[in-house]
């Protein structure tokens, strides 16, 4: 995974990294979205998962991420089977954009100096800090730190073969310092299908423990 850009590494920029570093060990959280409309129930319903874009049809990649949303299916009770004939079609897709810039700013505090000591906090996901010194506020901060962060985000939609008409739409999306698809996806999926299929027209947050990221 990616780490932290350095410029100026202080003290406090130490901390500022560990605290980066030790984000990945927490959980993974991601935003997802769901609805529903007459939701066939499991016994006895089949589907196949297809790629929603048609440049990741046959892929290995798709087929080994398509293999996870199977795998969630099946454990609500569906009944994998072909797209020529399902009860149900799947569509799938990922992304991962291009990633931007996270900056954590930290330097001189307004009560540090000859009357006070050094004061900071956390602001936004940054370490912020103000110094002031002989009655004369410094606006230039020492340090900063900069972490590429990447929103990834999965699509899944269910309709009825026989008709086309949809029956569930669903959407994982979080926000990390990984742009490993590999990484992300299963996380996401995971994500997508607790609790499936939720309450229609809902967006939760799910978080999905480190130990099972890994």
């Amino acid at each position: 995974m990616p780490l932290p850009k350095r410029v100026r590494m202080g003290g406090f920029a130490v901390v500022a990294l560990a605290m980066a570093l030790g984000g990945c060990a927490q959980s993974f959280d991601a935003s997802v979205s769901r609805f529903s409309h007459e939701l066939p129930a499991p016994a006895g319903q089949s589907f196949a998962v297809v790629a929603e874009n048609p440049r990741n049809a046959g892929g290995l990649e798709f087929g080994q991420y398509a293999t996870l949303v199977t795998e969630q299916l099946r454990k609500q009770g569906y009944v994998a089977g072909d797209p020529a004939t399902s009860d149900l079609v799947v569509e799938f897709d990922y992304s991962v954009d291009k990633g931007r810039d996270k900056v954590s700013m930290f330097g001189p505090d307004p009560y540090w100096g000859p009357w006070h000591g050094y004061r900071g906090g956390f602001y936004g996901g940054g370490f912020y800090g103000h110094r002031w010194g002989y009655g004369l506020y410094n606006p230039w901060f020492d340090d900063v730190s900069v972490t590429t962060v990447y929103t990834s985000a999965i699509d899944v939609r269910i309709k009825r073969r026989s008709d086309g008409q949809r029956v569930f739409e669903g959407k994982a999306e979080a926000v990390s310092p990984s742009n490993h698809l590999s990484y992300v996806v299963p996380n996401l999926v995971e994500a997508l299908f607790s609790g499936f299929p939720g309450q229609s027209g809902k967006t939760v947050r799910i978080s999905i423990p480190s130990e099972k990221k890994k």
